[in-house]
């Protein structure tokens, strides 16, 4: 089963819409129609390990961190990551950003497969945690 699949027969995944009028969307979904019972908000995820504290020097390891704290509060709530509906990526420098991009994508993949949901990616000029290079929030739609 891949990753964001659900094994119940009755379990319909949000549908990705992808019009060829658009630029092809490549690691993210241009809309997302998501019929369900719950819906979850996901706080904002920073790199915080357990006890607090940003890992990872780099934005790629920032963001496989925060990326993973995010999943971690979706399948708490009962979802999996093909349920993420919309993500927002808020980046202290979206140059950075723009240059790992093939890194960031293999990191998505990797831990939240191909079913991306619709994305935007914000520039700020800082975070609450002074170094968090990037914070990750976002809403789900369980079945």
């Amino acid at each position: 089963m891949a990753t964001g699949e659900r094994s119940t027969p009755d379990a319909r995944p949000p549908e990705r819409v992808n019009p060829v009028a658009l630029s092809p969307a490549t690691g993210f979904s241009h809309a997302v129609v998501a019929t369900g019972t719950r819906v979850v908000f996901l706080a904002g995820q920073t790199a915080l390990d357990a006890g607090g504290r940003i890992v990872g020097d780099t934005l790629p390891e920032q963001f496989e961190r925060a990326l993973a704290n995010l999943l971690t509060a979706l399948r708490a709530a009962g979802g999996d990551p093909g349920d993420l509906a919309r993500v927002t990526v808020y980046a202290t420098d979206v140059a950075e950003y723009r240059a790992c991009t093939a890194r960031l994508g293999r990191i998505w993949r990797e831990l939240a497969g191909r079913r991306y949901p619709a994305m935007a990616v914000v520039g700020v000029v800082r975070l609450w945690d002074e170094r968090a290079l990037v914070e990750l929030d976002g809403f789900a739609v369980l079945p």
